[in-house]
């Protein structure tokens, strides 16, 4: 799976690029047919220090998944994102088995 990182209007560091390859790339596990995902990482103009925001899209055969997901920082949100998607494919796992 090919995995693209963007970080809108900063830069991200090296041990923030491994972690979010480590957690995508083991949406694999979930659905063997993923073909690349994208990961948007952004700064919310909020007051509040939930202003971290992380934003991935998967594409899988037959459709795109996204999630996107707010919070402390960008770790947690990576994962909370990384959860959703886990959820989103299971079901498109069961929908293509059911058939």
């Amino acid at each position: 799976m090919n995995i693209t990182i963007q970080s809108v209007k900063f830069d991200a560091a090296d041990h923030l690029q491994e972690f979010i390859e480590q957690k995508v790339s083991k949406l694999d596990v979930f659905f063997d047919g993923i073909i690349d995902a994208e990961v948007i990482l952004k700064l919310d103009k909020s007051e509040t220090t939930e202003n971290k925001v992380a934003e991935i899209s998967l594409n899988v055969p037959g459709s795109e998944m996204f999630a996107k997901k707010q919070s402390k920082t960008f770790e947690e949100s990576v994962d909370l994102s990384c959860e959703a998607l886990r959820k989103q494919l299971i079901k498109k796992k069961e929908k293509v088995k059911a058939k």
